[in-house]
């Protein structure tokens, strides 16, 4: 304790549902790994329900599939320069907007007898990464005249740092862009990511998904939601990851702490609602475990609080004693935090034959 249970056959069923839903209108997926810090056995859920990459942002966690036998295309999500000659050897695609980055892998895939696959990503609003539409003519001039990169596509990032949605108006402008480049250049251009979680509710209302042919997918797959409203999808499991943690005091106390009031660890200055005396709780889960404020209890528990190593419960309406388990939902943030934490043991129930251990 505390533990995450991880549901791998209904990982895999999300998986392949959302592959049949935007399969239909010929996207193909990249099942995103990052937030379970590139778990192999999910990665091949995700896979034997039919998506067609791995994408991750973090180096390390491709070559730990890579190394767990994994087998599938991955998808580097970000490209640190420093990292070029590891990229060149572990990743089949990466994601770029720089030109001195892509002259570092040139090289690297120079020296190594190989060819890099790129995709350019295209600033359209979200303000993270992205080449500016009006230089995107001239960037990618410069990356065609680079050798053993291939430019394989073109992608965009919505609805992560600027919260900016995914609409009409983005996907129709990332869609013109392929086809001013395709002729500019004559190239053919293989893959067009528009985007990620946060595309379903365009998916679903638009008439025309035009030239996008790819979503990268990483919490509609895990927690079963589209990122925009956090709602549920239609016919996805939403509970595939849940948190226990273990009760370790279970007391009678007042609701206000008695004393003068100055900073919580933290550096805030906290204030109190007099409830009066009340069963209080605290469970062996803290801050530098998990994000608490993304926690759901599943029995309508109150979260009062927490320290780095604590999370204090009202358990008015429970008779929670020590010993006694208490699990949660978690929202993408603290799934985040729960699956990079050494301190919260992984254990996978329901699971499926084949899986890599």
């Amino acid at each position: 304790m505390p533990r995450i249970e991880i549901s791998l056959s209904q990982i895999r069923d999300n998986a392949e549902i959302l592959s049949e839903l935007y399969g239909q209108k010929g996207i193909s997926l990249m099942g995103v790994s990052k937030a379970v810090l590139g778990e192999p056995s999910i990665a091949e859920a995700m896979i034997q329900g039919g998506v067609k990459f791995i994408a991750d942002s973090r180096i390390e966690n491709i070559q730990r599939m890579k190394t767990a036998g994994i087998s599938t295309k991955f998808v580097l999500l970000r490209t640190p320069l420093s990292q070029a000659e590891a990229v060149v050897k572990n990743v089949d695609i990466s994601l770029n907007t720089e030109i001195k980055t892509l002259e570092e892998l040139s090289y690297y895939a120079k020296a190594y007898h190989k060819n890099h696959q790129v995709i350019i990503m295209v600033e359209l609003g979200d303000l993270r990464e992205g080449v500016l539409p009006g230089d995107l003519s001239q960037f990618m001039r410069k990356t065609l005249a680079l050798s053993h990169i291939e430019v394989v596509g073109i992608g965009c990032n919505l609805a992560c740092y600027g919260g900016i949605k995914p609409d009409e108006k983005n996907m129709s402008k990332l869609s013109k862009l392929v086809d001013t480049l395709e002729k500019e250049f004559t190239i053919k251009l293989e893959i067009i990511s528009g985007g990620n979680s946060a595309n379903y509710e365009w998916y679903k209302s638009t008439p025309d998904v035009s030239n996008i042919n790819n979503l990268r997918l990483g919490e509609s797959i895990l927690l079963g939601c589209e990122t925009l409203s956090r709602k549920a999808i239609p016919g996805l499991h939403t509970r595939a990851f849940q948190l226990f943690a273990e009760v370790i005091e279970s007391k009678i106390k007042p609701s206000l702490p008695f004393g003068e009031i100055c900073q919580d660890a933290f550096g805030n200055v906290p204030s109190f609602q007099d409830r009066g005396i009340r069963r209080r709780v605290i469970l062996a889960l803290g801050r530098q475990d998990v994000l608490v404020s993304g926690l759901k209890s599943n029995h309508k528990l109150e979260i009062l609080g927490s320290s780095s190593d604590h999370i204090i419960l009202d358990s008015q309406n429970h008779n929670l004693q020590v010993g006694d388990e208490v699990n949660f939902n978690l929202d993408y943030g603290s799934l985040l935090a729960a699956m990079t934490s050494p301190f919260i043991k992984k254990e996978f129930v329901n699971c499926y034959s084949h899986v890599v251990g």
